[in-house]
């Protein structure tokens, strides 16, 4: 019998971080001592606080049945009090908030409630990999928006063709960004209000980094800027905020009809979160010991960002140290025909997992992203490990 999977398969791309665990178990197996500065997930461990309110929620019987389809209703009165405090945003947690199995189920399946075959979404590029394969799911067509450095890595609206907008149903932005570590002004908020109204798009915006920042720099939501909510969808998670990569936990909040549509397209292809994780979410939301875990974590990361621009300065790298996420977007260094030459030469000689930039898209070429993920030591040591390879590339034959 032959296996013949469907076209939309075909199209698929090997996800990038799996290609990457390839590569790292294949230098493992060599007895390679790896630092993996690739994948984006927390090395510190879930605070005890929020995991012991797990282990009470999942031994009570309440928690052992289906969640309601909505969510509980007490997790999204959760979400909303902290848009209230966080973000200066009210929301209606009946209407404006939805549960889901991580941001990233609720950014895939985004474009499936409102894309049909022919149309279009603006996604960013270099960007998160799942906008795009989420819209070539739904059947419709990417059209990429090159995030420049020479515009501060932010989307410059006024290069997009007014019939290439008016075709388009979906707008990806996010900011903080992932790759670049970019962040987003008002100013930017509200031009992007006004293309989205202008050409009747919704705003897809991923939040992902609310709670990842350093120097005083507060991450806004999209939400903040005036008329957002009209025009928005955004997914934030707990997965970086609360170091939870791992219990797949988000939500969606924004305008009303929006987050309607998803939540009905969701009851139809999962049964919800567990309960449990629900209730565990609000303790990571409301316990008084959240303020302080988040405050060390982001002093801890800027720890480690500071160690890698300087180390990469003084390599000669002309890097900028990122106001927000755990990442540090870097031009590939003179020598390398492209970032996935330079990723494999550094692995191969190094043992160091960084991630190429064309793995975020056709304008992520020339760069690497560093996850400021191993405790600071570790950091170092990689950063000297990566200092002597480049010695070693650019001595002369």
């Amino acid at each position: 019998m032959q296996i013949q999977p469907a076209d939309r398969i075909g199209k698929l791309p090997r996800y990038l971080f799996a290609e990457i665990d390839k590569k790292v178990r294949a230098a493992l197996e060599k007895g390679v001592d790896v630092i993996r500065l690739g994948i984006g997930d927390p090395d510190r461990p879930t605070p005890d606080y929020i995991v012991q309110r797990m282990i009470e929620e999942v031994k009570l019987p309440r928690n052992h049945t289906y969640p309601p389809d909505e969510g509980l209703a007490e997790f999204r009165e959760a979400v909303a009090r902290y848009y209230r405090d966080r973000h200066g945003v009210e929301l209606d947690p009946k209407r404006e908030v939805a549960v889901l199995l991580g941001s990233k189920e609720g950014i895939a399946h985004i474009s499936a409630c409102f894309v049909n075959p022919g149309d279009l979404n603006l996604v960013p590029d270099p960007g998160y990999p799942v906008y795009g394969i989420g819209t070539m799911f739904a059947g419709g067509e990417v059209h990429r928006m090159p995030l420049l450095p020479e515009n501060d890595f932010l989307p410059d609206f006024s290069r997009i063709d007014p019939a290439v907008a008016g075709r388009a149903k979906l707008m990806f932005l996010n900011y903080p960004n992932n790759p670049t570590g970019a962040v987003a002004p008002p100013e930017f908020l509200a031009a992007a209000v006004e293309f989205a109204k202008k050409h009747n798009i919704i705003v897809a915006h991923d939040l992902a980094y609310s709670e990842v920042a350093y120097d005083g720099y507060r991450p806004l939501s999209f939400l903040e800027a005036p008329g957002g909510k009209e025009v928005c969808i955004e997914f934030g998670s707990l997965s970086k905020t609360f170091n939870m990569t791992g219990w797949r936990i988000g939500y969606a909040v924004g305008r009303a009809e929006v987050v309607e549509v998803l939540s009905r397209y969701k009851t139809n292809i999962d049964s919800g979160t567990f309960r449990a994780i629900q209730y565990t979410g609000i303790e990571a939301f409301e316990n008084p010991a959240s303020v302080p875990f988040r405050e060390a974590m982001c002093r801890t990361y800027q720890e480690r960002r500071d160690i890698v621009v300087a180390a990469l300065r003084e390599m000669g790298l002309n890097v900028v140290a990122p106001k927000a996420t755990f990442y540090v977007w870097v031009p590939v260094p003179a020598g390398f025909a492209s970032s996935t030459e330079f990723v494999s030469y550094i692995l191969e000689e190094t043992g160091v997992v960084v991630t190429p930039g064309r793995g975020f898209g056709e304008f992520g070429e020339g760069y690497f992203r560093i996850a400021l993920t191993v405790e600071a030591q570790r950091m170092r040591e990689a950063m000297d490990r990566l200092k002597k390879a480049l010695n070693k590339q650019r001595r002369p034959e």
